[in-house]
């Protein structure tokens, strides 16, 4: 009888929504996936959303300035994420076809910041994003969750890590893509990158007022998924 109780309270445990912001290179989408699978939660990455948005722009050669054109091409484009046969991973895709690895090219990472400042495009995705969440459950990771897409998540947290520690984490990250990179470019690309988030007129990146900070400076990507974890059980547990 005992052990029917725990299954069935177990069964009920209240899901919570997690909203992870952050600078680029500070560990938030690696640490969002493990929270997400400890959790056995939904895993959304917001930023291959736009980046999928943008492999559409590139291979259809449309300039993301031409505003008129963007409002005729949105209705056509539909971005979701499904479980990849091939890999068992939860996936974005375009047009119903995954998009994972293209979508991680040099030449949509120079473009995705920019085509994310276009209030149609955000509009657009956030929309989506915000429906994904309704059913509660769910882990996503991007620049504008806890200010924007999940302004009522329970928990909400905002990593960063010093710019030269990004740095060295995004060239380990590139070159484990057989990308080869001087570390002045990787560096241009954060500063500009970071300029952008921060100061584009729509959904800035910015920490909630309500967010916890995670300095990942000095913390191995364990170490960040179980402070994540420990802040989210304490959250669930209060809701039972």
């Amino acid at each position: 009888m005992y052990a029917i109780i725990l299954l069935a309270r177990f069964a009920y445990v209240k899901k919570i929504n997690i909203a992870i912001d952050g600078y680029a290179a500070c560990g938030k989408s690696t640490t969002a996936k493990k929270v997400a699978q400890e959790l056995n939660y939904l895993y959304i990455d917001s930023g291959a959303m736009y980046r999928a948005f943008t492999l559409y722009l590139l291979e259809n050669n449309i300039d993301y300035q031409n505003q008129q054109l963007l409002s005729q091409i949105i209705p056509h484009i539909q971005i979701s994420f499904a479980r990849n046969p091939q890999t068992g991973n939860y996936e974005v895709t375009l047009n119903d076809k995954f998009v994972e690895h293209q979508i991680r090219s040099l030449a949509v990472s120079e473009k995705v910041s920019k085509v994310s400042t276009i209030k149609e495009v955000r509009a657009f995705l956030v929309k989506q994003q915000q429906q994904l969440g309704w059913q509660k459950g769910v882990v996503m990771d991007g620049r504008d969750i806890g200010t924007v897409v999940f302004p009522d998540a329970e928990l909400k947290v905002f990593m960063d890590a010093e710019f030269d520690v990004r740095v060295e984490r995004r060239k380990q990250e590139l070159e484990a893509q057989g990308i080869y990179l001087e570390k002045a470019a990787i560096e241009s690309h954060l500063y500009e990158r970071d300029l952008l988030d921060t100061t584009r007129s729509e959904s800035p990146l910015r920490k909630a007022e309500d967010a916890r900070l995670l300095d990942t400076t000095h913390l191995a990507i364990e170490e960040q998924v179980q402070q994540v974890l420990d802040w989210a059980h304490e959250l669930i547990y209060c809701l039972e």
